[in-house]
């Protein structure tokens, strides 16, 4: 996973490096001029709205019900009843965008995080009964919680000019996210393959996807200062959750969802516009 996102964010790296040198290429190549080249940050935050397989997928995996081994060494197994509250198919998301516009030309970087979920135990443990049901054990419970962020390369227009004071800017991108677990209690995780188990523990377990992203502003400019309200979907795609090493896909056979993370949102943002290099000349001539 860390390979993955590294090589993502080198890739990013390389293509922003790319981009600014050519922004300070001679202007006389008549591509473009580097003095309207104008950078942005906005802050904003949105509601998402969890599609059926998106909220599945998070309940399924937080609140993954498995068998515990008995601690004194036996091959007994052990399992019990969670009583946790389910997530809603909401959350509310937050951004830092970062980039710049050249005319009507907008990319940037979306850095996007969210509050982290929880779902407050029941109590600090819990009874777990023996396969054969003959004996019980106490095993320990954890707060379920979940949260996830990511990045986007968005590339947009305004449709309505550079400098109007309303504008429609439809955008697309491309990134990756992270979607974080603390599931109930310390599991067993067991390997079909090489038959052999692992205990989850008392930490947080990640999943990487890559993403693609669309969105449309309604955005009203105020001088530097620009208001939007924006909407759009976000389409996610996670790799399946290991954890300490195993597939929990492989080690239970009920788990079954599809490790889709698609929202639909609404939100408004904050957007400050830096001036160019030939407004600031511009300036000095008055």
């Amino acid at each position: 996973m860390k390979t993955k996102i590294t090589s993502f964010l080198w890739s990013a790296l390389l293509c922003a490096m790319t981009f600014a040198t050519g922004a300070l290429a001679d202007t006389e190549s008549g591509f473009y001029e580097k003095e309207h080249i104008r950078g942005f940050i906005s802050i904003g935050a949105d509601y998402r709205g969890m599609f059926s397989e998106y909220q599945k997928y998070v309940n399924k995996t937080a609140f993954l019900n498995g068998y515990h081994k008995d601690p004194t060494g036996d091959s007994t197994k052990y399992a019990g009843e969670l009583k946790y509250e389910t997530f809603d198919d909401y959350y509310f998301g937050m951004h830092v965008n970062i980039g710049a516009q050249y005319k009507q030309f907008l990319t940037w970087f979306d850095i996007n995080f969210m509050p982290t979920q929880t779902s407050e135990r029941p109590s600090s443990s819990y009874s777990a009964t023996s396969e054969d049901g003959s004996t019980s054990m106490k095993f320990p419970l954890y707060d379920v919680r979940w949260f996830a962020y990511g990045a986007d390369w968005m590339f947009g227009w305004k449709l309505f000019g550079e400098h109007t004071f309303i504008n429609l800017i439809p955008a697309v991108g491309f990134g990756f996210n992270l979607i974080n677990f603390h599931l109930a209690s310390n599991f067993e995780v067991y390997d079909v393959n090489d038959k052999s188990s692992v205990s989850m523990r008392d930490r947080y377990y990640s999943t990487f996807a890559s993403t693609f992203n669309s969105e449309l502003e309604l955005r009203l400019e105020f001088g530097p200062i620009a208001v939007g309200a924006y909407g759009g979907y976000r389409c996610v795609r996670y790799n399946e959750l290991e954890i300490e090493g195993k597939k929990i896909d492989t080690a239970y056979g009920d788990y079954d969802t599809d490790n889709i993370g698609d929202t639909w949102f609404v939100g408004v943002r904050l957007t400050w516009i830096f001036r160019s290099e030939w407004q600031k000349k511009q300036d000095d001539k008055l």
